[in-house]
């Protein structure tokens, strides 16, 4: 059985480089890729709980402080803030390396519900053994 996850536990969940394809019309990076961005580090972060499939139940409020620009890395860091039977909850903090400085800026925060299911998508314990 994990450990209770602790404040510090944070880790590198993602990182990825922003390309051309993925701005709007003002050049900046398209929030809708960055919240797919969150929720693929919300499943590394819940699949180290246990090796099932795992949904996202719930994004809370996700509110962007600073746009992400192309050529910036993002990077995404993940900490599971509580631990269920079927589930987990797990905060996300993103931030842009800037391509030209290097500085790295804060952009978004989530927290995500992750539940781990079944093949048929019912909720099981994610303490159990993986199922096909």
């Amino acid at each position: 059985m994990p450990d209770a996850p602790q404040p510090d536990d944070r880790r590198l969940a993602l990182r990825v480089v922003t390309m051309p394809e993925d701005t709007n019309q003002y050049g900046t990076i398209f929030g809708g890729v960055i919240l797919s961005y969150i929720d693929q580090a919300g499943f590394v972060e819940a699949r180290r709980h246990g090796v099932h499939r795992w949904v996202t139940a719930a994004i809370d409020r996700v509110e962007f402080k600073a746009p992400v620009q192309v050529g910036d890395v993002v990077n995404l860091f993940a900490t599971t803030t509580r631990l269920g039977t079927k589930s987990v909850t797990v905060r996300i903090e993103v931030e842009a390396e800037r391509f030209d400085t290097e500085r790295h800026v804060a952009v978004t925060e989530a927290h995500l519900t992750m539940v781990s299911v079944d093949a048929s998508g019912t909720p099981i314990p994610f303490r159990s053994p993986p199922t096909a």
